[in-house]
């Protein structure tokens, strides 16, 4: 079969590093890169360090608002997919890459593949939540990665097949976490050792986009008695130096501020690292599977497995509690919530079985 693949963000490269290569054994595969992530450290050091094919198709579309961009996206995936006719659309996460993508296939009557369907924070005023659920709603197969997200989508009476593979991030994590972890020359250039530092990241337009609940998070940055690494997203660090608060944080000797980091280098970050810190969906997976707890800076997750099981702990903006949580020992127990790092074999062979449907 001809599948295309759209993505659009690095979480979305770092999961097409478990899929791409396998598919193409079996399949053809243009892969359209939307360039959602245009900053060069958050796309094509990606694409070289994890060994992706390098996107045959480069659209070029970011900044605006999310209705802008998904606009412009769906203007653009149009035409490319008449002139590429493909069996199957695959779409990956909850970005506007991801609605864009699986949009214009549905209204073309192509298959659409969900990978990482079905997780849910209930927060509906979060753009990434409405993505996950109208690309849901319009795919022919939904690829979960977990049980908890296969009864979301038995709850919402989805219409296409549903199955569940595990986490294609498993994967990856299993590929690259023991020699990225072995690479202490991330540590060094931050100055910072093994065990003792906390790593952030924050990024959500929630957080970062609001002046009064981004200086909550500048508050508690200073507020930390350790060292922090902070690797400053492109929007992070636009807002920070809008409001005059990012000469603040530099000038405080425990942050360590850094620009955006490829995967290797922010995986031997977090797995060295004492605590995780973020508001990101992705990082929240990413700790636990390096077993290291992690404190999130939102009231919601779609990850609720991972605050069953006491590794992750929801605290908003909230420094008093978050300096409680980054003292707490974490529990002994590290069960597997997410599958056993054959993910892509599984989404492949899904793919596979829709060959007659698509034919």
């Amino acid at each position: 079969m001809k599948i295309v693949t759209v993505i659009g963000n690095r979480p979305q490269f770092v999961k097409a590093a478990a899929v791409s290569r396998l598919l193409r054994e079996r399949h053809d595969e243009v892969l359209v890169h939307t360039g959602q992530h245009h900053d060069d450290e958050l796309s094509a050091i990606f694409f070289e360090e994890l060994a992706i094919p390098r996107p045959a198709r480069q659209l070029h579309i970011a900044g605006g608002t999310n209705t802008e961009q998904t606009a412009r996206m769906l203007a653009e995936l149009g035409p490319l997919l008449d002139e590429e006719a493909p069996d199957v659309v695959l779409v990956y996460g909850d970005t506007n890459s991801t609605l864009a993508g699986g949009l214009a296939a549905a209204q073309r009557n192509v298959p659409v593949v969900h990978v990482e369907a079905g997780m849910r924070s209930f927060d509906r005023t979060m753009p990434e939540e409405l993505n996950r659920v109208l690309t849901d709603h319009l795919s022919e197969l939904l690829l979960v990665p977990s049980a908890t997200a296969e009864a979301n989508l038995a709850r919402e009476s989805v219409a296409g097949r549903v199955a569940n593979v595990g986490d294609v991030m498993v994967d990856v994590s299993m590929m690259f976490q023991p020699r990225a972890r072995a690479d202490l020359k991330p540590l060094r250039e931050a100055g910072v050792e093994p065990g003792e530092y906390i790593l952030c990241t924050s990024h959500r337009a929630g957080n970062v986009d609001v002046p009064e609940r981004l200086r909550r998070l500048v508050d508690l940055l200073l507020a930390l008695d350790e060292p922090v690494v902070l690797p400053l997203h492109p929007r992070t660090g636009a807002r920070l130096d809008a409001a005059g608060w990012l000469d603040e944080l530099a000038a405080a000797p425990h942050v360590r501020l850094t620009p955006p980091l490829g995967y290797m280098a922010f995986t031997s970050l977090l797995t060295n690292a004492r605590r995780m810190l973020t508001d990101s969906g992705g990082v929240q997976k990413e700790a636990y599977f390096a077993s290291v707890p992690c404190v999130t800076l939102r009231d919601t997750t779609e990850w609720v497995e991972t605050v069953d099981v006491g590794w992750n702990v929801l605290v908003d903006l909230d420094a008093d509690r978050a300096l409680q949580e980054l003292r707490r020992e974490p529990p002994t127990a590290h069960p597997e919530l997410y599958g056993d790092g054959r993910a892509g074999e599984r989404v492949v062979a899904a793919i596979d079985a829709l060959a007659p449907v698509a034919a």
